[in-house]
């Protein structure tokens, strides 16, 4: 069984979705699945760099916002000979390439949008996004053999699309890591929160600020990670200075061991995002033993069942009661709570454990039998 997955790029700045490609793809393999990435590359950092030859890149030759590539191209027409092809993302030509391939060859393919089809995701864009799925992707999507969404939220909107054929329910994949020494302080005087991801409207940042200027933060530290949209990023900082906060941090993109030390200071992770498909951020912060606070628009009830987070609205008076709780939380709580986290991604997100759902789901695609139950019709 020889599976291909596409995508764009594996450039470290993109975050969620390289990351959780590489990790299942590793895992993959890990379970004796012959898996390959296809991705184009650039002199910018790759996220693999240890020259796993499982890693296909092509020099990246892309046209148009659209991003058609030659290459791309090229490889999968005369190139390949895989079993199943299984494409990541939406919008751009190796995507849709991708589907034209597998069709061509007579292979089957799957879609795995990432939250791209989310309604909220929909409104940037729109009419992009309509002309696009007009003269591609409804066909591309609609042939596919089956779609993969990482929570059941994301499955319903695809069916609220129209989408009939069978939708595969499986998480992101996290490799498990020992947790990296925490420095936070051990009293209560002083606490650190965060929030770690994309700058972009969807993520509700500002609503992060306000309440972090109605919270009892005197004593605290609010540090914003990541980078993105400058327009974004520049109105946040300006929400700083309405609210004269001067304990507001703005660090920058951060990755690897800088990044997992920045996570090890916070007390709590916030994610206010509007919506999110399955952010990679909370189950790495779990992971790392800190309780996170995640809107109810996200796939994240779990905080609640396990006792390691807040899975709350986003409103700005919701959130600020929640970072007072934090603050003024004893560490043994914290520590209890985080806990809680980590045992919930050993139990649900590890890796090996979403590598064996993929790859029960490719065996049943290719080989028939017994429909597993994490897809559904």
């Amino acid at each position: 069984m020889r599976i291909l997955q596409t995508i764009d790029n594996l450039y470290v700045e993109n975050g969620g979705l390289s990351t959780c490609l590489y990790n299942l793809v590793k895992g993959l393999n890990a379970t004796g699945c012959s898996a390959d990435i296809l991705s184009l590359s650039d002199d910018r950092h790759q996220l693999a760099s240890n020259g796993e030859e499982w890693i296909k890149t092509l020099k990246d030759d892309h046209k148009t916002p659209f991003r058609i590539s030659k290459n791309y191209k090229k490889f999968l027409l005369n190139d390949t000979d895989y079993d199943l092809y299984h494409t990541n993302g939406l919008w751009l030509y190796c995507n849709h390439i991708t589907a034209r391939t597998a069709l061509k060859k007579r292979k089957p393919y799957i879609f795995s949008p990432h939250g791209m089809m989310y309604p909220q995701a929909l409104k940037y864009s729109t009419w992009k996004k309509k002309l696009i799925l007009s003269l591609f992707f409804n066909k591309d999507i609609n042939r596919a053999t089956c779609l993969h969404a990482t929570c059941m939220q994301e499955a319903e909107y695809l069916r609220d699309l129209g989408y009939k054929q069978p939708v595969a329910v499986i998480p992101n994949g996290v490799i498990m890591e020992n947790k990296i020494p925490g420095i936070k302080n051990q009293n209560i005087s002083f606490r650190k929160i965060g929030f770690l991801g994309r700058l972009h409207p969807i993520k509700k940042i500002e609503s992060l600020i306000e309440a972090f200027a109605k919270a009892n933060s005197k004593n605290a530290e609010l540090l914003i990670i990541g980078n993105g949209e400058k327009d974004y990023g520049q109105s946040l900082r300006r929400e700083t200075e309405r609210f004269q906060l001067k304990n507001v941090t703005f660090t920058g993109f951060l990755s690897g061991e800088e990044k997992q030390k920045a996570l090890s200071t916070l007390s709590a992770l916030f994610v206010p995002s509007e919506s999110e498909n399955f952010g990679m951020i909370v189950p790495e912060a779990l992971m790392a033993e800190i309780p996170v606070m995640a809107n109810t628009g996200t796939p994240w009830e779990d905080l609640n069942h396990y006792k390691c987070g807040w899975w709350a609205k986003n409103e700005v008076d919701s959130i600020a009661t929640i970072m007072n709780e934090v603050f003024s939380m004893p560490e043994e709580e914290l520590g209890t709570m985080g806990k809680n986290g980590r045992k919930l991604v050993e139990e649900k997100y590890a890796i090996d454990v979403v590598s064996l759902k993929m790859r029960q789901l490719y065996e049943w695609i290719l080989n028939g039998g017994e429909k597993p139950e994490f897809v559904y019709d």
